[in-house]
């Protein structure tokens, strides 16, 4: 997988799975663009704004005329139905939905051939824990947005995503039922992730376009019932414990 001198711009990318990603196309010896509220070294600034966007997206393009993968992994606000409000939500899906679309937009005409773009969706969109409405809405829309995407932008950019279950950023170490309730048997490391980001932007996925990937150590795999394998529902909380 050859990324030499690729432009890559990745949102969200100061942290946890976003810099393990901009890492690892370092390492290849890519140029990256990255956009987050937090800290970096190239553009700090709220993704939920509009003119942010526009002044990210005029930076890339004044600065290498062209875009080669967009990787759209910022993570919107996680909120429930109890406690999030309307200003909540709404930022949530900013941040988790309309900025994909828009930096896609905005980059539509400079996107390099061959060009890529991934969006890092949540096992979250085919399943929930309760009180996580904001982040669960804004993790399914951008599953849906990707193949939406691939089908528009067919015959110039392929678009997929990718799904995390359980991904650890701190480099705890997880042992017992955290790991074993895992199909796979551990919990999942940045490079579980960074790893498919790659392959999907490279020639090697060149016959792969609106998917998604899970990438879940098979979580959302297991059928769970009471009994079984010594799982027990506690009725009172409504889980499986």
């Amino acid at each position: 997988m050859d990324f030499r001198n690729k432009v890559v711009v990745v949102t969200g990318g100061a942290q946890g799975i976003g810099k393990c990603i901009c890492d690892e196309f370092e390492k290849a010896d890519a140029t990256i663009c990255v956009i987050d509220v937090q800290d970096n070294r190239y553009f700090k600034g709220d993704l939920a704004d509009k003119p942010t966007l526009e002044r990210f997206a005029d930076k890339v393009i004044r600065e290498y005329g062209r875009v080669d993968y967009l990787i759209n992994n910022a993570a919107p606000l996680s909120a429930g139905i109890d406690s999030a409000t309307y200003e909540d939500f709404e930022y949530a899906l900013r941040v988790g939905v309309l900025a994909p679309f828009y930096l896609a937009k905005l980059f539509k005409p400079h996107f390099a051939d061959g060009a890529s773009i991934i969006n890092i969706s949540s096992s979250r969109d085919r399943m929930s824990q309760m009180q996580t409405e904001s982040y669960t809405a804004a993790k399914g829309g951008i599953a849906a947005l990707t193949h939406a995407l691939a089908i528009s932008l067919a015959g110039k950019v392929r678009v997929n995503s990718i799904s995390p279950g359980w991904i650890d950023t701190t480099d705890a170490i997880h042992e017992g039922p955290d790991a074993v309730q895992h199909p796979a048997g551990r919990v999942g490391n940045p490079m579980d992730i960074a790893n498919m980001v790659l392959f999907l932007c490279s020639d090697k996925s060149g016959f792969i376009t609106g998917e998604n990937i899970c990438i879940d150590g098979g979580m959302t795999k297991q059928m769970i019932y009471h009994g079984d394998h010594g799982w027990t529902l506690d009725e009172r909380k409504r889980l499986f414990v």
